[in-house]
């Protein structure tokens, strides 16, 4: 299988009415300005510069929220189109938004650390944008276990998105179905391959289920798709979260997500228990 992410499209530019946007991410730029990483449905993850959010007065700092859609407008300065980042000359609050706390906001900032080391600048991908917006919310006053469910659908459709995840419902190898009856695992670099009984082997219902479902998010994205998509990944288990965490370890090349650090520290700190939060 090929690890290659797909190359990034040429730059886009904004739209004259704007993009739906979320935040991912910012940092200090100046003592009043940010430089934010953006989701945008049309142009995929775009790099601004915020100037003057930081202000008090500024109207941009109830505006750019995580979580929370907001409407863009955006460009690169006149004679400068090869600048990696652009000026953000507008945004405002498009009237959809989650208010995460707790786990959940656990949950958010993992997907956005997710969407920021998958996915590189300039490369739209709007089934995953609608399935993002579609998350927070399936996620947002959810118990446990429904973010759980939640966090590996969007896992299984990042990797689908980028180009990584196999069809789950046959053997990568042959292109065989899988067999009733036969346990499988999934490999980074062979795919789905038949598997011996363990607790991290997902049964071939699972799989078919899974792949099921994912086609359904594809061709007809919404929170239908996605309930359908939750609830195999309910059913799929512990197994499942083990073989997406064996991919993402392998497409981030190794390196740790700072969120899941973060939660096992704050987990400590008070006095709860961190191996939870690690497995």
């Amino acid at each position: 299988m090929t690890t290659a992410h797909a190359a990034s499209r040429s730059p886009r530019r904004a739209s004259a009415t704007g993009q739906a946007a979320f935040v991912l991410h910012g940092w200090d730029w100046s003592e009043s300005s940010l430089i934010l990483d953006l989701f945008t449905r049309e142009s995929g993850r775009v790099a601004v510069a915020a100037k003057g959010a930081k202000r008090p007065y500024s109207q941009l700092r109830s505006v750019l929220m995580p979580f929370q859609r907001v409407v863009v407008h955006f460009g690169r300065t006149r004679g400068d189109e090869s600048a990696d980042v652009h000026n953000l000359r507008a945004a405002e609050w498009a009237g959809q938004g989650v208010a995460l706390s707790g786990g959940e906001w656990f949950a958010g900032f993992y997907l956005n650390e997710l969407l920021m080391r998958l996915l590189p600048r300039d490369d739209p991908h709007p089934r995953l944008f609608d399935l993002y917006a579609l998350t927070l919310l399936a996620m947002s006053h959810a118990p446990a276990t429904r973010i759980e469910a939640a966090l590996r659908a969007f896992e299984l459709v990042l990797l689908r998105e980028t180009g990584v995840l196999p069809e789950l419902d046959r053997v990568t190898l042959t292109q065989n179905p899988v067999t009733v009856g036969a346990v499988y695992q999934l490999g980074p670099e062979d795919g789905v391959v038949e598997a011996t009984t363990g607790p991290s082997s997902l049964s071939a219902r699972a799989c078919a289920e899974l792949e099921a479902a994912l086609r359904a998010m594809r061709s007809e994205p919404g929170t239908e798709q996605l309930e359908q998509l939750l609830a195999a990944a309910a059913a799929a288990g512990p197994a499942l979260k083990s073989q997406l965490r064996r991919q993402l370890h392998y497409h981030l090349a190794g390196t740790a997500l700072r969120t899941r650090q973060v939660m096992i520290d704050a987990f400590r700190l008070l006095g709860l228990d961190a191996g939870a939060a690690a497995r």
